[in-house]
This record gives structure tokens, C-alpha cells and sequence, in this order.
């Protein structure tokens, strides 16, 4: 039987200590939740901001450029219009392929909005390709099938868009807050006003809440299904699957520091862990199979109006 969708669960602990910091959201602060047995949950780290972390694999910050072990496959790569300056690419944008430094870019003379959608063959009265919107993000950007994306342009007959595959989060279960505090000492004004201390001046105290929990554990969920939704062809389908193991296996090998005070270390993983070095393979491999599905590496010259 075919497999529809793994799910792989792996179990944490802060690298020292106990205490972590949780995810926090504007005007609510730390997510806590009511487990089904009555006890304290929080989420630690969101699907998006996880999302964001796996592409973040694909990614080598020091050359402003793709992992290498990924050199064969395309992207989508935003300069300055100016002097052709490194600004940003589909791998490091939220929206990804609709990214607006696309949209409002310049492609060979031909203005970002259109020549997407062009590319991705979107028709007035006709009706929507879904496969074939699919081959185009493959050619331009195969990590875009595995992260989603969502093209809402009010002006083309069609907003496509194409959900998570490849879906992450990590919750932690019995917490108990940790309530601590600090001050923001200076050795010159001692005194906290308003006026003052918006520029940087004055002795500051302040709280913070971190976390102690019994288990914390991140879940992957691989859409296998949606993979082969996209209609591509045998060899591009895999590479999609390899490329969701490239960054799962990444990941966690890296181990997961999330913010300043929250370090935390891999203790177990249930299922199968993807073995990074093995994807990489499989990647390069399956890219020389499929060349004729995946297009170069795209420049998008953009200038600030």
C-alpha cells in the first residue's frame, strides 16, 4: 500500500537547564493550551516560524547563496537594479514565490507580476491548471512545493496556491512558568523615566516568564499524497521527498536553538530519521534525472519606487 504520510516525532530537552523560552505572539504572549488530560501544554515553536527553519537548510548565509549540496537546483535570486547587489531570493522570503520583490522586480526587462504569470500559465476563461502550476514552481523553485505558496494577485484571473507538505511544530506538555527578572542598569542616571529610558537611559527592571516541562516534542508530517498531487514525473517526485529529508535531517542535526533561551538538544526520535548526508545524494542524483523539469537559477533586478 502506498504510504500517504509519515509523521515523525522527536523528543527534546534544553541544552542546559531546565527552563526554555517559548514562541511568543503580540498581545497574547506565550501559546498555553489545556492537554485533553487536564494539564498545562504550550506551544514552543509555530508551524510557520518551523517552516521557516527547514527552508533555512536550503540556505548558506555565508556565500548569500543555496546550501551547496543543493548547487543543481534552481531559485528564484532578487538584486539591486542599481549594482546587481545580493538583496534576497524565493528561499529567504515569506511569501516565497510571490514574494513582492519579485512581483515588483524587473526579469529581463519584463515586469515580475507578468512574467510570472506567464509562467505560470494562468488564462482568463480558461480554468486552472493545477498541475501545471505546480511544473512551473518545480522549475522555478522545487522548495517552494514543499513550503507552499500563495500567489493573491487581485488582478490575474487565477490567485493559485499550494498548501504545506511538509508541516512542523513543537509543543511541550506539564509546563509550569518559570518567573525570573533582571534590571537594565546605568552606572550614570540612575532614575526610570519615561523620556529617558525610550532613548536608552536610566536603571531599568524588568520580568521574564520562561518554561519547565515534563516532555517537549517536535512533530514532522511528511504529505506524501501532495507530492504526487503535483503530476510531475517519477524522479521530480522524489527529489521532492529527498529535499524534505535534506531539511528535516538538517535540522535536527544542527539541533534546534531557537532563540537566545531556547537551546534545545535531541534526546529521541520516533520513526525514521532522515540521514542528511543520504538525502543530499539522492538530491543530486535526482536532479540529473530530472534536468528538463527544473529551469536556472532566476534573476529578479529590483529598485525601491
Amino acid at each position: 500500500m502506498t504510504t500517504q504520510r509519515t509523521v515523525l516525532e522527536v523528543d527534546l530537552k534544553p541544552m542546559a537547564g531546565r527552563r526554555f523560552q517559548p514562541t511568543g505572539f503580540p498581545d497574547l504572549g506565550a501559546a498555553e493550551f489545556d492537554s485533553a488530560d487536564g494539564s498545562k501544554a504550550l506551544l514552543v515553536e509555530s508551524a510557520q516560524s518551523m517552516a521557516n527553519r527547514l527552508e533555512a537548510t536550503t540556505w548558506d548565509e555565508s556565500r548569500a547563496d543555496q546550501a551547496e549540496e543543493l548547487a543543481m537546483l534552481p531559485y528564484v535570486r532578487i538584486v539591486s537594479a542599481e549594482d546587481k547587489a545580493f538583496l534576497s531570493s524565493s528561499r529567504l522570503e515569506a511569501h516565497r514565490l510571490a514574494s513582492a520583490y519579485i512581483m515588483e522586480g524587473q526579469v529581463s526587462g519584463t515586469d515580475g507580476e507578468k512574467w510570472l504569470e506567464q509562467q505560470l500559465g494562468l488564462t482568463a476563461g480558461r480554468p486552472l491548471d493545477y498541475r501545471g502550476v505546480a511544473r512551473a514552481c518545480f522549475k522555478l523553485d522545487p522548495v517552494s512545493l514543499v513550503h507552499g505558496v500563495f500567489f493573491a494577485r487581485k488582478n490575474w484571473p487565477w490567485q493559485p496556491k499550494i498548501a504545506r507538505a511538509v508541516t512542523s511544530f513543537i509543543e511541550a506538555y506539564q509546563v509550569v512558568p518559570a518567573v525570573s527578572g533582571g534590571v537594565k542598569r546605568d552606572v550614570v542616571i540612575n532614575e526610570a523615566k519615561e523620556g529617558l529610558t525610550a532613548k536608552g537611559y536610566g536603571t531599568v527592571p524588568h520580568h521574564r516568564i520562561e518554561y519547565t516541562a515534563e516532555t517537549i516534542t517536535a512533530y514532522f508530517t511528511v504529505d506524501h499524497s501532495q507530492f504526487r498531487s503535483y503530476g510531475l514525473s517519477e524522479p521530480a517526485t522524489a527529489l521532492l521527498e529527498a529535499l524534505a529529508d535534506f531539511e528535516i535531517g538538517t535540522l535536527l542535526d544542527g539541533g534546534l536553538r531557537l532563540r537566545t533561551a531556547c537551546d534545545l538538544n535531541v534526546v529521541e526520535v520516533r520513526g525514521r530519521r532522515p540521514d542528511r548526508e543520504e538525502a543530499a545524494r539522492q538530491v543530486a542524483k535526482l536532479a540529473t534525472e530530472c534536468a528538463d523539469e527544473l529551469g536556472p537559477v532566476t534573476e529578479v533586478a529590483w529598485k525601491r519606487k
